[in-house]
């Protein structure tokens, strides 16, 4: 049985940052990882790539050879590694033993519709990997209502199309007010609570007003799946990652493993260290944001938003 997470999420929402940070504070914690790079245009990797695609295919080989764009090329690399999955499993022979670690592309597309990505994940799990998505997006979209349903409606897509167990994260929670002040507490992004009120703050922009009905359509899909909800993250604080490491290894079932003390220590920890939605975010609020005049979630049903 061989555990790890399966890192996706549109461009620059810091995949190969996150892979590179949670390698070395895996291997602080004594566990033995490898990561595996499957991104064919990633080329200034970070970490030490113990499989890389580029031994196989590149993106710059595919444009130049096929005279394909950078969408079109990534999507002909996942097609081409699909149908090579015996080299990717003998790849994976030489780190059988490790905790593993998979950089995949960037390309939205690649997670919420076409089949290749979704293949390969459903072979990792017969070749007996116990996987989690780990789903990153901008912290910052959270100061825009209409990105932030795009990410939620992304998000849903993502996990009803890949099927594994499924961890969303907000990644570079330093950012998150980098474009101004949230209009709600932290935990209204990241529980997805009553969206009405997001909805409302749409409605205040003129330009967006036409697509009134559109909009309540998405928040519909998006309420009556209650799927999508996130964890913050800032991969350069180590609290902050061992938060998001203790949501995946219950997501994976990485704490309920093969080794007996970890075993033991799982269930104290499920049956003793729940934690409340303040206590999972308060290091996010208290370090990156402004809390002086911060909303509270009890407040919502009293107080619209920007009053």
């Amino acid at each position: 049985m061989l555990f790890g997470q399966v890192v996706i999420g549109p461009p620059g929402s810091g995949k190969t940052t996150y892979c590179a940070g949670m390698s070395d504070f895996l291997t602080g914690l004594g566990r033995d990882v490898a990561v595996v790079n499957l991104d064919p245009a990633n080329d200034n990797l970070p970490y030490k790539c113990a499989v890389d695609i580029s031994d196989l295919i590149t993106l710059s080989d595919v444009m130049d050879n096929l005279k394909l764009g950078p969408n079109g090329g990534l999507i002909y690399c996942m097609e081409y590694l699909e149908k090579n999955l015996d080299w990717l499993q003998a790849q994976l022979e030489k780190v059988k033993d490790k905790y593993l670690l998979f950089d995949f592309p960037g390309q939205v597309e690649l997670y919420t519709h076409h089949g290749s990505v979704k293949t390969m994940l459903q072979q990792l799990v017969r070749w007996d990997h116990r996987l989690v998505a780990v789903h990153l997006v901008d912290s910052h979209y959270c100061n825009d209502p209409g990105k932030f349903i795009s990410v939620l409606l992304t998000s849903l897509l993502t996990m009803l199309q890949i099927e594994l167990p499924h961890v969303n994260v907000l990644s570079k929670a330093d950012l998150i007010e980098k474009y101004g002040k949230l209009a709600f507490n932290l935990d209204f992004y990241t529980e997805v609570l009553d969206l009405s009120y997001i909805l409302d703050q749409l409605q205040d922009d003129k330009f967006l007003q036409k697509y009134k009905k559109l909009n309540e359509a998405l928040i519909g899909i998006i309420e009556n799946y209650s799927l999508v909800s996130f964890v913050a993250l800032n991969i350069q604080d180590k609290e902050s990652v061992l938060r998001v490491t203790r949501v995946i290894d219950k997501a994976n079932g990485f704490i309920f493993g093969d080794s007996e003390e970890r075993n033991i220590q799982a269930m104290l920890s499920c049956a003793m260290g729940a934690e409340f939605e303040y206590e999972k975010i308060k290091d996010i609020r208290e370090k990156y944001m402004d809390t002086d005049t911060d909303m509270n979630v009890g407040d919502v049903d009293d107080k619209q938003p920007g009053t």
